[in-house]
């Protein structure tokens, strides 16, 4: 679809046209082509929905892209599909995306996966790997400067790599199986066909504070992260700190898994989803 400024917005669907409706907000890099739970989908009767981001697959750059008008995008979409409030799943660096939608009103319950925490939170930020640590604080710093850097030494092969290189042996092992690396890997260059700007603005836009603070959430919200996920840039707790800050959260973390939770347990997710949506 196209929105009123004439900027394109692109997205994909899963599962039963007829079905609940579900948004995903997908991982770093990744486009809209790149599902999950597709027999769940089918069993419990969703209709999952992702819509890309600014700068990355089927949709146009913004370059005045934030979180809130990633919501504005999102709000154009369901207007357009005659769909209200559903509720949301939020993956790994689509966790502020997802939340973002929650205090827009846009969204009836959330569910993060994996998620980035507010890595810019007190608490959170003494938790830090300093690689990360050392990102957060040169955003702050120069939010543009970095992003101009940055843009200029990252592709989708090496976004992969470096995914690859932070993955837990659980999570190396469903990522490197042939059909699942092959659509990944397909995602990530769909989502640097553009260019590296969509990407590198999600980036900066996560890693910055949160123009919407968890506290400020009413809608109910749960939280999934495996203790084996060696992910630097998700939750450094593994969201012991981020569920606290919701006013109604249920924490799950899983002591024998990784990051790779939104297919090892998309029927569990989608399931407690569906319930509190």
């Amino acid at each position: 679809m196209d929105r009123e400024e004439g900027r394109r917005v692109g997205w994909s669907e899963w599962g039963s046209a007829q079905g609940t409706p579900v948004l995903f907000c997908t991982g770093a890099g990744m486009t809209s082509s790149f599902g999950f739970g597709a027999d769940a989908l089918r069993e419990l009767g969703v209709r999952l929905i992702c819509i890309d981001r600014p700068g990355l697959g089927r949709s146009a750059p913004d370059p005045n892209k934030s979180l809130e008008s990633y919501a504005r995008d999102v709000e154009a979409v369901l207007r357009s599909e005659g769909i209200a409030r559903p509720p949301v799943i939020g993956f790994s660096q689509g966790a502020p995306f997802a939340i973002t939608l929650a205090g827009a009103n846009i969204v009836s319950a959330v569910a993060i996966v994996s998620g980035q925490d507010e890595l810019t939170h007190p608490p959170t930020r003494q938790l830090l790997h300093p690689d990360v640590a050392g990102l957060v604080a040169a955003i702050e710093k120069d939010r543009a400067g970095f992003e101009a850097a940055f843009a200029a030494r990252v592709d989708a092969e090496g976004l992969w790599a470096l995914i690859i290189g932070m993955s837990a042996p659980e999570d190396r092992a469903i990522y490197n199986e042939p059909a699942f690396a092959t659509a990944y890997r397909q995602s990530l260059a769909e989502g640097f066909a553009q260019g590296p700007g969509g990407y590198v603005r999600d980036l900066t836009l996560a890693m910055s504070r949160w123009p919407v603070q968890p506290e400020a959430i009413t809608v109910p919200v749960s939280l999934w992260y495996g203790k084996r996920d060696t992910s630097t840039v998700h939750s450094p707790d593994f969201g012991a700190t981020l569920s606290s800050r919701f006013p109604h959260a249920t924490l799950h973390a899983f002591a024998d898994e990784g990051g790779s939770l939104l297919w090892t347990r998309s029927r569990d997710i989608l399931s407690e989803l569906l319930k509190a949506g």
